[in-house]
């Protein structure tokens, strides 16, 4: 049951959806789609080439980040998830789920997305690309998340550039991969949570300057990386991963 494409969903209350939608449009030089859904809550994220992977939802209370698994059977999928440990929340013609350590996701039809985006450029000649998912999980559920999402994906787990970091290694043409990293002992979350990373290069600087241009909030630097607010306070990271192969370069 192979997963067939990945998409990231933000999700946004009303007061700062429309902040939020705008920036990472011009972010990821994407057009915004005719507003869909009963209440006109859906967009997505239409990139200059290639197929979308990237949607807006207006809902909830505070900003977060869900993942859509495009599957070819959505109900075998879901069997396995639930069998996996996963919840079942809500089944239409897709399946919302939580994960063992309560992050959100969705198993959703395959829509024939097979292209994925191109690296864009900025004004400041800065590329980049959102490539990653990256799941925050706190110490004590992490175990049950390293068993669920590699079983989930068919993917294989490697450590990542850092012990922290779990890599879920993506099959070739899937635009988003998935990350585990496991939270600090002292962190006080308690259910699994997640960002979008962008792959910069060694142009991370010139990324994150136009973000601040366009309304981001600098938020710390990391190893390798640049931790940034959006304008509906999702924090997300630049890193100096290949924005092409989505590798730390050598």
């Amino acid at each position: 049951m192979p997963v067939v494409w990945t998409t990231a969903f933000l999700d946004l209350p009303a007061a700062v959806h429309e902040a939020g939608t705008a920036f990472w449009c011009a972010a990821t030089r994407s057009t915004r789609s005719p507003a869909r859904g009963s209440a006109g809550e859906f967009a997505t994220l239409l990139p200059p080439d290639g197929d979308a992977y990237l949607r807006v939802q207006r809902t909830g209370d505070v900003p977060r980040v869900h993942v859509d698994v495009h599957v070819a059977d959505v109900a075998a999928h879901a069997a396995l998830a639930r069998d996996l440990g996963a919840t079942e929340l809500h089944r239409e013609d897709h399946v919302v789920l939580a994960s063992p350590g309560g992050f959100v996701l969705c198993l959703v039809p395959d829509g024939g997305e097979r292209r994925r985006p191109e690296p864009v450029a900025g004004p400041g000649g800065g590329a980049q690309r959102v490539d990653q998912l990256c799941l925050d999980v706190p110490a004590a559920l992490l175990d049950a998340e390293r068993a669920f999402w590699p079983a989930l994906t068919g993917w294989p787990a490697r450590t990542g550039a850092r012990p922290e970091f779990t890599v879920l290694e993506r099959p070739a043409g899937i635009p988003l991969r998935l990350m585990l990293q496991r939270l600090g002992d002292d962190d006080p979350r308690t259910t699994v949570g997640a960002h979008l990373d962008l792959a910069c290069g060694p142009t991370r600087a010139a990324v994150a300057a136009e973000h601040l241009a366009l309304g981001a909030a600098h938020v710390a630097e990391g190893h390798g990386w640049t931790v940034l607010r959006d304008p509906a306070g999702q924090v997300y990271c630049l890193t100096g991963r290949d924005p092409v192969t989505g590798l730390v370069p050598r």
